[in-house]
């Protein structure tokens, strides 16, 4: 004996494939925006960008003593800061 016209269980899984096929598009679409756009993480992934070391902070203090942005007593004390947090 059959109920109704035949399709329940069929038209369930149609349903159901149109929904997991609607959100796999939608994650695709999401991911490759992400992708072409860079998605806000730096190049290489997850970290502090490239040349972002202990030579870098270095060469950024000098830059800022050279040109008068901080006293030579502000100098000296962040050059030890960054000498102790490289130990």
């Amino acid at each position: 004996m059959m109920w109704g016209d035949g399709m329940g269980w069929g038209m369930g899984w149609m349903w159901g494939f149109w929904i997991l096929l609607i959100l796999g598009l939608v994650l695709l679409v999401f991911v490759l925006v992400r992708s072409f756009t860079g998605g806000g993480t730096p190049p290489g992934g997850y970290g502090p960008p490239p040349g972002a070391g202990p030579r870098r902070a270095r060469e950024i203090l000098d830059e800022r003593y050279a040109r008068g942005e901080i006293s030579t007593e502000e100098y000296r004390e962040r050059l030890r800061g960054l000498e102790e947090g490289g130990r």
